[in-house]
């Protein structure tokens, strides 16, 4: 299905764009720490609404 250039492109590709995202992260921490304190209960919620539909879809449906 693909050829071996393009499966050494993808997996170089993807790791330079993870290796990318963890410096910028790691250069933003502290920007970070300090906007976004208490915005991990924001997707807490959003996770528990998502499970929330999903059981009502699960047993009604």
């Amino acid at each position: 299905m693909f050829s071996n250039g393009q499966i050494i492109f993808g997996i170089l590709f993807a790791l330079v764009f993870i290796l990318i995202l963890i410096f910028a992260y790691r250069k933003d921490f502290k920007i970070h720490e300090k906007y976004y304190k208490g915005s991990v209960w924001v997707l807490i919620a959003f996770i528990a609404f998502l499970l929330m539909i999903v059981s009502i879809k699960f047993f009604l449906g």
